[in-house]
């Protein structure tokens, strides 16, 4: 008995080893079951890249094209005034009428002038007759002198006295000439050819020389001048482009350049740049630019606003179809193909756009190949499986 009594610890160490054996068999069946449910998953083919189109950079001469805001103005834009004081007799025009030069245009009242006209036709012709009445008393004097009768000082008074009287007719000739000028200027006359403005004063009105609003403005527009400004580094460009060792050289080499309405439709005729301002303005750092029209229709008017397009050419420029770039952080990115078709992230300079393609200087290299599509999805080093025959549509992108 005493015996049993031992071997009853060493048959509990055994239950208890027993007990840890099957719960390591039963956890290591669990993870066998797991791994077998889970293998065919893992096992699972991975995903293939994604199959994107591709071309290379290439470069070429491109056009592009800047509107700068532009005022107009006629060729000739005078502001008709009055010479003379007086009330407004006849108005013969209308607002917006077109008139030659020389055509009458308004009448200001004429009789206050034309007295005076006559006062110094009047005072003429007295001093006429008093010139024949001095030249009669220097004959006079003149043979008396002759005879010894009288000494000749009366005669020297008497010539001086006839100077006198001619120097009185040519004052009266200078007055008379002055109320003719004054009687002429009360039937004002169109300077130029045009069109006329506002009518600031109507019949009967009192007009003076010296009225602050004229009495309209009239415009010549047969050709009309049209004023934009470029700024330094804009115009450093534009200058550079033409040959020539002079502005006025580069300025005849300027190609026509195209007027854009405040419709936004082009102006039918082309203009020609011909002046650049002497000076850039200190205030604004631009330098005003004239260009000329030709407006035979008249459709153009002083007051005008358009914007003047000009051209730049750009020879051997990078061109990149602008669905290929991403815009991040105010900068424009591509996704350029490396080796092993990994993409790589690509910030780029663009210098100009020429329809939906831009003009890049920095950043790539002609033959570089770029993804033209689906670069939103794109990550740095992802692979993808290029679609060369995008090639062909890349290039027939790049020549429009």
């Amino acid at each position: 008995m005493k015996s049993l009594h031992r071997l009853y610890p060493l048959l509990n160490t055994v239950k208890w080893f027993n007990g840890i054996n099957t719960v390591l068999t039963i956890s290591l069946l669990s993870i066998i079951l797991v791994s077998c449910k889970s293998s065919p998953e893992q096992s699972a083919a991975a995903p293939p890249p994604p199959s994107l189109p591709v071309a290379s950079i290439v470069s070429g001469t491109q056009t592009t094209y800047q509107d700068y805001p532009a005022s107009i103005e006629g060729t000739d834009n005078v502001e008709v005034r009055p010479q003379v004081s007086g009330t407004l007799d006849k108005v013969f025009v209308d607002e917006g009428a077109l008139v030659s030069a020389g055509q009458p245009i308004f009448k200001i009242n004429e009789q206050p002038y034309r007295a005076a006209l006559n006062n110094a036709l009047a005072a003429q012709h007295s001093a006429e007759a008093a010139v024949v009445n001095a030249n009669l008393e220097v004959e006079r004097l003149t043979a008396l002198v002759q005879n010894k009768v009288i000494s000749d000082f009366q005669l020297k008074s008497a010539k001086a006295t006839a100077q006198a009287a001619k120097a009185n007719v040519e004052q009266a000739k200078a007055n008379v000439s002055t109320a003719s000028i004054n009687l002429g200027y009360t039937l004002i006359k169109a300077p130029v050819s045009g069109y006329i403005g506002r009518l600031a004063k109507k019949r009967g009105s009192l007009v003076n020389p010296t009225d602050v609003e004229a009495l309209t403005q009239l415009s010549d527009v047969h050709e009309v001048h049209v004023y934009f400004s470029l700024g330094e580094k804009d115009f450093v460009n534009f200058k550079s482009q033409y040959a020539g060792q002079t502005l006025k050289d580069k300025i005849k080499q300027i190609p026509a350049v195209t007027l854009l309405l405040a419709d936004n439709t082009e102006y039918a005729k082309t203009g020609k740049i011909d002046i650049i301002d002497g000076q850039f303005d200190k205030t604004t750092g631009a330098i005003t630019v004239r260009a000329s029209f030709p407006n035979p229709a008249g459709l153009l008017r002083s007051g005008n606003t358009g914007r003047i397009r000009l051209s730049l050419e750009h020879k051997d420029a990078l061109i990149v179809p602008g669905s290929a770039t991403i815009e991040m952080q105010d900068k424009v990115f591509v996704f350029t193909v490396g080796d092993s078709s990994k993409v790589k992230k690509q910030a780029i300079t663009i210098v100009g756009k020429s329809g939906e393609n831009y003009l890049v200087n920095e950043g790539v290299k002609a033959g570089d190949q770029l993804v033209l599509s689906g670069i939103d999805k794109l990550q740095e080093g992802m692979v993808i499986q290029p679609q060369k025959a995008a090639d062909k549509v890349a290039v027939a992108i790049t020549k429009k």
